[in-house]
């Protein structure tokens, strides 16, 4: 059995995670980059060596109602296993992509300028959404929501037009 100093040095191994101190000495790690809303990874990992790594994901693993596992007994190839395998589900939410259907564009429509980049876009009321490209794809976000995610920039463009937006420049 691992104690928690030896747990913690095995979850700040990983540079994706970020560790959270939590009420009563407990520790949290969290995965910013996930594909699902869930963040935390690792949950209360105690003083007494005690904690909870999301399994929620993975099928080979039983898991309590919020989907973790108790890591009190594991050894470091058990513990980076789990983690592994935990960050690697996280990464890739095969969900998270809508498949929108596209009216076609009337031809009296304006012609659309799209740079080749992300950047800011507002509407008429003065809302903001930002369109960068992150991991193969153009995503919008409200502030660091994800909003939507495109495979292409044409179609992020046309998604913001008919949402009223326009490039920070041109609005």
């Amino acid at each position: 059995m691992l104690n928690v100093e030896q747990k913690l040095e095995i979850l700040e191994s990983y540079p994706q995670l970020q560790r959270k101190n939590v009420s009563l000495g407990r520790v949290n790690f969290h995965y910013e980059d996930s594909a699902y809303e869930k963040k935390v990874v690792a949950l209360h990992i105690h003083p007494n060596g005690n904690g909870y790594i999301y399994a929620g994901l993975l099928p080979n693993y039983e898991t309590d109602a919020k989907g973790f596992v108790n890591i009190r007994d594991y050894s470091e190839a058990d513990l980076r296993t789990l983690l592994d395998a935990t960050i690697q589900a996280m990464s890739y939410n095969p969900e998270a992509v809508e498949v929108v259907e596209k009216a076609p564009i009337p031809q009296a429509s304006v012609p659309l300028t799209l740079s080749s980049g992300g950047g800011v876009w507002i509407n008429e009321e003065g809302q903001t959404l930002t369109l960068k490209y992150d991991n193969d794809m153009w995503c919008v976000f409200t502030g660091h929501d994800l909003e939507m995610a495109f495979e292409s920039r044409s179609e992020a463009g046309e998604y913001l037009h008919e949402e009223g937006f326009k490039p920070q420049a041109q609005a």
